[in-house]
């Protein structure tokens, strides 16, 4: 990870001085870098002793810091990981541009690899990403959302990036396709988890573990899996306060508490926490074919971790 932190640095650097100011606001606010960590230990777990696994993992990280950008300027969100978001500091105009120059940013390192198979891989998962981007727009504000259609959204705006991730590091290694297409089902379950869990804390976690406020999704007028089940139960009352706050966009001083207590009421939270557990451990079996190692040990504690940091 040092290395592919090396490389980021050194590809954000751009004569335009406002591109490596706005990127580097964003990359070094942190996050957890779990996508290209996917690529890293993935790549471990099949034995590569290469080096293409790290520009690989700095191109996965790249896509998913322009997605980023896009989102915190289409969300009009202020505030990411508890830092000003770029489009609030500098604008939408220059997030958008600079979201741009990073997804040119990966797909130079992609023509660098040379491989027309992971080029594919990648290409194909970003534009999967950004046809998620679309679906979830297209369902913004909609209480009727379903629990399915809320899936495949996360599916493609989420997990496919986790999925590409983990299966580069069997394409660099030369591993059979039944093993990749296992490393992809395991990023593709660990993604779902993952965003399942983030649903989960916008509505439970403190400000100081979570890095953002709560409800920032309840504010967005987001709608989450939490919401649609706890929309579907709810009588014709909770509906209609799930109408007021999320699709018109009518919120009063008390209604994130008691939103939070709905969801509560109609065990929303509980059971997309199942759901997220259920994903987890769809992803720990998708490991079985590959030998006991350190690497997938690492592998099935990601999973594990992705669920637990709810608490």
């Amino acid at each position: 990870m040092g290395r592919v932190n090396q490389l980021i640095i050194a590809r954000l650097d751009s004569p335009i001085s406002l591109i490596p100011q706005l990127a580097g606001h964003l990359v070094a606010a942190g996050g957890k870098r779990v996508r290209p960590m996917l690529t890293l230990i993935a790549a471990q777990l099949c034995g590569y002793r290469g080096g293409r696994h790290v520009p690989l993992a700095a191109a996965v990280e790249f896509i998913h810091t322009a997605t980023l950008l896009h989102d915190d300027v289409v969300d009009e969100s202020d505030l990411r990981r508890g830092l000003a978001t770029a489009n609030a500091i500098w604008g939408n105009k220059p997030s958008v541009l600079v979201g741009d120059f990073l997804f040119s940013r990966a797909f130079q390192l992609m023509v660098e690899d040379g491989s027309l198979e992971v080029l594919a891989l990648l290409a194909n998962a970003s534009a999967v990403i950004a046809e998620g981007e679309v679906a979830q727009l297209m369902t913004a504000n909609d209480a009727e959302t379903t629990e399915a259609r809320y899936l495949d959204v996360i599916t493609a705006k989420t997990a496919t990036l986790f999925a590409a991730a983990a299966q580069i590091g069997g394409v660099v290694a030369e591993r059979s396709p039944a093993e990749v297409d296992s490393l992809r089902r395991y990023g593709e379950s660990l993604g779902i988890a993952f965003q399942l869990i983030d649903d989960v804390l916008d509505y439970s976690a403190r400000e100081v573990v979570l890095g953002k406020s709560i409800g920032d999704d309840f504010r967005d007028g987001k709608i989450t899996l939490p919401v649609v089940l706890a929309f579907q139960r709810g009588d014709v009352e909770e509906r209609r306060f799930w109408r007021r706050t999320l699709e018109q966009g009518e919120q009063r001083e008390g209604d994130l508490a008691h939103a939070i207590e709905l969801l509560e009421r109609r065990a929303a939270l509980a059971d997309t926490f199942i759901r997220a557990a259920e994903f987890s451990e769809q992803a720990r079996r998708d490991l079985e074919r590959f030998a006991p190692t350190p690497a997938r040990q690492a592998m099935l504690d990601l999973a594990a971790f992705c669920v637990e940091r709810a608490y």
